[in-house]
């Protein structure tokens, strides 16, 4: 059985995840991406971006500032409506969400979105214990704006506040006039980012599913809603997200559903909002967001701003202001699943089956001994000439099956071996991950062999 401890277990010990600030004793929500992890997250991003930016003849990149102006997020409505309802423990003074604690006793009950009167009453009604002490002692729900403030030091008074962003679709919306102006885009179209956003909220120890700091992978689709009817685009983005999911990243889609926000769960901004789901050891949760934005954000900044961000029909000459569908992933969670997801316990053995396109090294290189010149040697010479084109990963640490056993957990799909038969005749074993079966071939067909399996 999968469960949440065993990937955490498995994160740390060779290298993916670590808890953050760890050596002082970790800090809350926090983790860092060590050699292995890091490998994979960029292999997520990069296909995630291919796919949809260099995939498609309609979607633009962007990478906007991490610190915006403050009018950003007051024309936004983030100022004043990005707010979680948190409720503190009497006893041992700790603080949760209410919206989660109450579902993580009520697994079936959605309560995001709620007024903080009726999360108090829930609260009451279902008796709901604090986690660390196990008391009923609670404060009244409030609300806690999750936007983090930043004071520029080079701008004095209260021009000096900015703001970490909270979310990535800002940078693309105060961006859109520049990419019009700028390129040769035309409705529809869409602007794609990925980058790190900030929300200081509390979170139930999901591992990296909800932290204070975590990776998008955004995209604001534009288009007219005179010529194309929003529900039929946004059940073509429903279709397209499905797809990346199942096919590109290879994930079962009997983890796999959709889910409608309610209109008391819905964002501020949207007329509708739908989640793909994957069914995680802790339930189903959200893993990437579909949302129908209208035409709010575009408008709410030309009124705060006074810069006209409508854009010029081709044909008529009349101007106007694009309403948007905008699909929004985590990309730290599309990594946790992908964790889950490929997880398998092969006897003695734990094996990540991840997709060959996803995994940190395409394969490992071994000499059979390293107390042998002659092996490490060669097997340098192996390591060195498909270092050109793979990224592959060296190891010559303890005995050979502790090697393949280290290997099957980070999910690289194949090691190659140098042994005495080797020296003799210019062959070497290369071991498939998830079969562990072996073949000799020879080290000049090595390259294209590797090339032709990982296709």
């Amino acid at each position: 059985m999968i469960t949440l401890e065993k990937i955490v277990s498995l994160a740390k010990r060779r290298g993916i995840i670590y808890p953050g600030s760890d050596i002082y004793g970790g800090l809350a929500n926090t983790y860092d991406y060590g050699p292995v992890g890091v490998e994979i997250l960029r292999n997520i991003k990069n296909v995630w971006w291919k796919f949809f930016v260099q995939g498609m003849d309609n979607i633009v990149g962007l990478d906007a500032s991490i610190i915006s102006h403050q009018k950003i997020w007051e024309a936004s409505g983030h100022t004043s409506g990005f707010a979680d309802a948190m409720v503190d423990c009497k006893n041992c003074r700790s603080r949760f969400r209410a919206d989660h604690l109450i579902e993580n006793q009520k697994e079936d009950l959605k309560v995001e979105g709620l007024t903080v009167e009726k999360l108090s009453d829930l609260i009451k009604k279902f008796h709901v214990k604090c986690p660390n002490c196990k008391k009923e002692e609670w404060t009244a729900v409030r609300k806690f704006n999750l936007l983090f403030p930043v004071n520029l030091g080079i701008v004095e008074g209260d021009k000096s506040l900015a703001y970490l962003r909270g979310e990535t679709a800002q940078g693309i919306f105060i961006n859109f006039k520049n990419i019009v102006d700028s390129t040769r885009v035309k409705l529809p179209f869409g602007i794609a980012q990925i980058g790190k956003s900030f929300r200081n909220e509390i979170t139930l120890g999901n591992f990296i599913f909800r932290t204070i700091e975590f990776e998008q992978g955004e995209i604001e689709y534009f288009f007219d809603p005179k010529a194309e009817n929003w529900e039929k685009v946004f059940e073509v983005w429903k279709k397209t997200m499905w797809s990346f999911v199942t096919k590109i990243l290879s994930v079962d889609e009997k983890k796999l559903r959709w889910r409608e926000h309610s209109q008391e769960e819905r964002s501020f901004y949207s007329t509708r909002t739908e989640d793909l789901e994957y069914k995680f050891p802790f339930g189903f949760k959200e893993l990437w967001g579909l949302a129908y934005r209208t035409d709010y954000d575009l408008k709410q900044h030309m009124e705060v701003s006074g810069v006209d961000l409508t854009i010029d029909d081709p044909n008529t000459g009349e101007k106007i202001t694009p309403h948007v569908i905008e699909p929004a992933v985590g990309i730290n969670r599309l990594l946790l699943m992908l964790l889950m997801d490929s997880y398998h316990e092969d006897g003695e053995r734990v094996v990540l089956k991840l997709d060959p396109r996803l995994a940190a090294y395409k394969a490992a290189v071994f000499p059979l001994l390293a107390n042998k010149p002659d092996l490490v040697k060669k097997a340098r010479l192996i390591y060195d000439d498909l270092k050109e084109d793979l990224n592959v990963v060296w190891d010559d640490r303890g005995n050979i099956g502790k090697r393949y056993f280290a290997q099957d957990e980070i999910g690289t799909p194949y090691c190659i071996t140098v042994d005495f038969q080797s020296l003799e005749d210019d062959t070497v074993t290369i071991r498939d991950r998830d079969t562990a079966k072996q073949e000799r071939i020879k080290i000049g067909d090595l390259g294209n062999t590797l090339k032709s399996k990982l296709s």
